[in-house]
């Protein structure tokens, strides 16, 4: 009964446009009322939401955040957008190319796919409009590629399953993510140049190789923030929480003093925007850890393992499984509280059949990010629509050949744990 209660009440409200945390906050509380009083309730929710976000590790989101804002006001966004167009112009449809290069780029900097869409969407859409691509197809191409950023590192949804997990290795979660994001990429890359073929976009000229050279020594600071955030964790030299502080440092000395494109005066409007936004972010994942410690304390994670357990012993029936369970949840839920809540519940059956928790960790990132840019609660989606001022019915159709292309790499990543799994193994990581 509590369990229909939570999802009933958890669905009614956000049917009601309530703000995503509250619902989690609020169907939690209903689902404790039934098996308790109403004070004990409350108390239980509080201690919870507090001591969920007492976290050392989680002090690495609000860095990344600010590290990513400063980057993107800083000047780095046109230079990787410039460095991008020099490498992929002058191919078929090389814009659409330009937008996914660009988004991997960036987001793999900012580790945020709505800061991502942002910044990259309104520099390329015009440009792609311009050029003859439809505005719905920009926008399609913005945002899916826009998702590869939470997976190449470094990554804020990572560090959060590096805690809904029990504290497994930040440094080996963001190792593996590389691969898997790369072919990501590539998968929509593929997509946008049969795309052009089919619609016969052009290309441009083709860049001179001193030009390239320019380019990328242009955008080389730009690049090197991954070099040393990555390059420090895995060496060992400083933690994720750490790094993101360097990456601060890194971000602001670039944006201020090399690029020159970031006054001190804006400073204070750059640190609001990462306020408002670990906010939302810290709201989102104490209020989903209250419902973590709830669900874990009626046992319904031992619930769902015996199910889906007894639905077959294979782990390739139990993936296949979770990605449709996981696809199902993303389109109506945010990725953080999705991995705070479904990780305690899935990780350990996962284990149980001897599947590898990072490979497992980055099979629910991916997969969860096919949701960010679906219908009906789409952030991605939305934000992509919204910046380039187009309808999301324009966007949906040709979203649907990337959503493919985003599905067959899914099946890739789940079933060849390789793309995950060699690189943290070759480094030592795990």
């Amino acid at each position: 009964m509590e369990v229909i209660v939570l999802i009933l009440s958890f669905l009614g409200l956000l049917l009601l446009n309530v703000p995503v945390a509250f619902c989690i906050g609020l169907s939690t509380l209903f689902f404790l009322l039934v098996i308790m009083d109403f004070t004990p309730s409350v108390s239980a929710i509080a201690q919870r939401v507090a001591t969920g976000l007492d976290s050392f590790t989680l002090l690495a989101i609000p860095f990344f955040i600010l590290a990513g804002n400063l980057m993107g006001r800083g000047g780095s966004t046109q230079r990787l957008i410039v460095l991008a167009r020099t490498l992929v112009s002058s191919l078929p449809g090389g814009l659409a190319f330009v937008n996914i290069i660009s988004n991997m780029f960036f987001g793999a900097i900012s580790g945020s796919a709505i800061a991502s869409a942002a910044a990259i969407g309104s520099v390329m859409h015009p440009r792609m409009v311009t050029s003859g691509y439809s505005p719905g197809y920009s926008v399609a191409v913005n945002v899916s590629s826009a998702t590869t950023g939470l997976v190449i590192p470094p990554s804020n949804v990572l560090i959060v399953y590096s805690l809904a997990s029990g504290g497994l290795s930040v440094a080996a979660l963001f190792v593996a993510g590389y691969l898997p994001g790369i072919l990501m990429g590539l998968v929509l890359m593929i997509v946008a140049g049969v795309v052009a073929r089919i619609k016969g976009f052009g290309a441009s000229e083709r860049v001179p190789l001193r030009e390239l050279f320019r380019c990328f020594l242009d955008a080389l600071p730009s690049l090197g923030l991954i070099v040393v955030v990555i390059g420090g964790i895995v060496a060992g030299i400083f933690t994720a929480t750490e790094a993101a502080a360097i990456a601060v440092v890194y971000a602001l000395v670039l944006s201020t003093v090399i690029y020159r494109a970031l006054r001190l005066s804006e400073l204070v409007e750059v640190l609001l925007d990462s306020a408002k936004t670990t906010a939302v972010v810290m709201l989102l994942i104490a209020t989903s850890m209250a419902l973590s410690w709830a669900l874990a304390l009626e046992r319904v994670p031992q619930a769902v393992g015996e199910a889906l357990i007894a639905l077959g012993q294979n782990p390739v029936v139990f993936l296949l499984l979770v990605n449709v369970m996981l696809l199902v949840v993303g389109t109506f839920m945010d990725m953080t509280p999705a991995i705070l809540i479904f990780t305690p519940i899935l990780l350990p059956t996962a284990m149980e059949m001897g599947i590898d928790p990072v490979h497992f960790g980055i099979l629910m990132v991916v997969n969860l990010c096919i949701g960010l840019c679906t219908p009906p609660v789409g952030t991605v989606l939305f934000a992509g629509c919204g910046i380039a001022g187009v309808p999301v019915t324009q966007v949906v159709r040709p979203l649907l050949p990337f959503y493919i292309a985003l599905l067959v790499a899914l099946l890739a990543v789940t079933f060849i744990p390789g793309l995950s799994l060699w690189l943290p193994r070759l480094l030592g990581l795990i």
